[in-house]
C-alpha cells in the first residue's frame, strides 16, 4: 500500500502497527506543526532558549515544576516582517514514555494552539483530542493551570494530562521570564 495515501488521510503508519493500541505514533513533524499553527506565509527564526542552572531554578520557582532540559527549542514567528508569535517544542513524560508537543504563543504570550507531535505511550492518547487541547487556548502565564480546575482530566490518561499541563505551565513561565519583551 502506498505510504503517501496514509499521509493524505492523516493516519500515521505507526498507528496501524497494533490494532486497538497506539504505539509511538508521529502525528506531525515540526514543519507541519509550524504551518498548521501559523500558516504557510509565516517565517520562522530559531532562537532556542538556553536553560542554565539559574534559569531552571527561576522556572521551577514560578511553576513548581522541575526543568530537565538544557535547551527549549523555540522559534520567533514573523508574518509580513512583524513578530506574530512564538513556536515552542517541549517534551514531557506521559506515564512511562515521552510526549512531544508544540505550543503556538501570541506575541503577548497567550496560547494560540497546542498540538501533539509524537505520542509514545500505549494508553492516554486521548490527549490528542482537539476538545481537550482547546482548553489551553487563551491562557497565559498570569494563571497557573491546574488539572481538574482549568484543565479537565481524561480518565485513563491522567498522567499524560497532568504532565502536559505541567509542561505548558513551564513553557508559559519560560516565555514570561525569557521571551517577553525581547
Amino acid at each position: 500500500m502506498n505510504e503517501d495515501w496514509f499521509k493524505l488521510i492523516g493516519v500515521p503508519l505507526t498507528t496501524l502497527a497494533v490494532a486497538g493500541h497506539v504505539c509511538a505514533a508521529e502525528y506531525l513533524t515540526v514543519d507541519q506543526a509550524q504551518k498548521l499553527m501559523f500558516g504557510n506565509e509565516a517565517s520562522f527564526e530559531q532562537s532556542d532558549v538556553k536553560l542554565d542552572r539559574a534559569a531552571k531554578k527561576a522556572i521551577k520557582a514560578a511553576t513548581g515544576v522541575k526543568v530537565e532540559r538544557r535547551v527549549l527549542p523555540t522559534w520567533k514567528v514573523f508574518d509580513g516582517g512583524k513578530l506574530s508569535g512564538f513556536f515552542i517544542i517541549d517534551e514531557v513524560i506521559g506515564k512511562h514514555d515521552y510526549i512531544t508537543y508544540a505550543i503556538a504563543l501570541t506575541p503577548a504570550g497567550e496560547i494560540k494552539q497546542l498540538e501533539i507531535l509524537v505520542y509514545r505511550e500505549n494508553y492516554g492518547y486521548e490527549v490528542r483530542n482537539p476538545r481537550w487541547r482547546a482548553q489551553f487556548v487563551g491562557h497565559d502565564s498570569e494563571t497557573t493551570l491546574d488539572l481538574g480546575e482549568e484543565i479537565k482530566n481524561i480518565s485513563g490518561a491522567t498522567m499524560s494530562c497532568r504532565h502536559i499541563t505541567e509542561g505548558v505551565n513551564r513553557v508559559l513561565a519560560t516565555y514570561d521570564l525569557f521571551l517577553k519583551n525581547k
